[in-house]
């Protein structure tokens, strides 16, 4: 034969490998970077760096997914609130509705009004949580005990049903007559009005549990109390933290109209809302308004995240 055929390849021996062959006319094996090297490594996606960066980008996201609705409902607020006072009050009308900047801005830099709001704020903070304690143990109770009886539920629960339609504003004198009208009588009102969520959720969710469990029970010759520690409770749980929820959000009304309405003793934030709402203190007025709303919605996202928090971990559910 005259001529090597140029399709044809050849193989040879490569001598520093033992045994292995490389075929002439191929590319090259690409040969491994020397420590030496300025290339520059990825994290591997499942190494601890790689997966702490993917965390912090999701929550990020979630931060700016969650947070930015709000902001532009501020925003919104804020531009109607501009509108309407330098757009359809005249200037001789103004003080009823002035801009944010003077409504906030007058009393924020004055001690004087901030030092009393603050500290009002502060004792109203307590007896609504006191409000809330008391009223979360007697729902419970009150709940467990008309649960385990049907002639008990049917002498009880319209004794809560009239309590909490009768308005609370008709309570009010009986309550500053009976009890006077400092601290005790406001908290009184607060129990009164967070009790009724208490109650309600957590006779719905003693008495969620399936027949079925309850046959299981049954068979085993459960007592009553392990009837109800392990089996009603538990079903429980996510509507005694919706009744919790709820009655933290009540219990802010309810201290703000117990201050509103008695005067003895150190003022809350409800009593200084009256007093600005009488001297037509509008700066000083629309702040402890914006703090009051603040208060209600710090208290209901506190129990919101715990509501997630447990029941979700709970029920096996993610925690958003």
């Amino acid at each position: 034969m005259t001529g090597a055929d140029p399709s044809v390849v050849t193989e040879h021996r490569d001598p520093a490998s033992a045994g292995g062959t490389v075929a002439c006319g191929a590319d090259p094996a690409p040969t491994p970077a020397t420590p030496g090297a300025s290339t520059q490594s990825l994290p591997h996606p499942s190494s601890p760096r790689a997966v702490g960066t993917t965390r912090r980008t999701s929550w990020v996201r979630q931060a700016l997914a969650r947070s930015t609705p709000i902001v532009a409902a501020l925003a919104g607020i804020l531009a109607v609130w501009y509108g309407v006072s330098y757009l359809v009050l005249p200037t001789s009308q103004r003080f009823l509705l002035p801009p944010p900047h003077e409504a906030f801005g007058g009393a924020l830099s004055n001690p004087q009004l901030m030092g009393p709001m603050l500290e009002g704020l502060g004792r109203s903070v307590t007896v609504a949580m006191i409000g809330l304690v008391i009223a979360v143990v007697l729902g419970i109770g009150y709940a467990v005990v008309m649960s385990q009886s049907g002639w008990a539920e049917k002498i009880l629960y319209p004794y809560a049903v009239i309590l909490q339609t009768i308005p609370i504003l008709a309570l009010v004198p009986l309550i500053g007559i009976w009890l006077g009208y400092a601290t005790v009588a406001r908290v009184v009102v607060c129990v009164i009005i967070a009790l009724f969520p208490m109650i309600s959720n957590t006779l719905f969710g003693l008495q969620s549990a399936s027949a079925a469990a309850h046959d299981l029970f049954t068979l085993n010759k459960a007592s009553r109390w392990q009837r109800l520690t392990k089996l009603q409770f538990p079903a429980a749980v996510p509507s005694i933290f919706t009744g919790l929820r709820n009655a933290a959000g009540l219990s802010v009304i309810g201290v703000i109209v117990a201050d509103f309405y008695f005067q003895q003793g150190a003022p809350g934030i409800g009593g200084l809302l009256r007093t600005y709402t009488l001297r037509l203190q509008m700066d000083a007025l629309f702040t402890a308004i914006a703090l009051t709303a603040l208060f209600g919605v710090v208290v209901f996202m506190i129990f919101a995240a715990l509501d997630r928090a447990v029941v979700g971990r709970w029920y096996g559910r993610p925690t958003r």
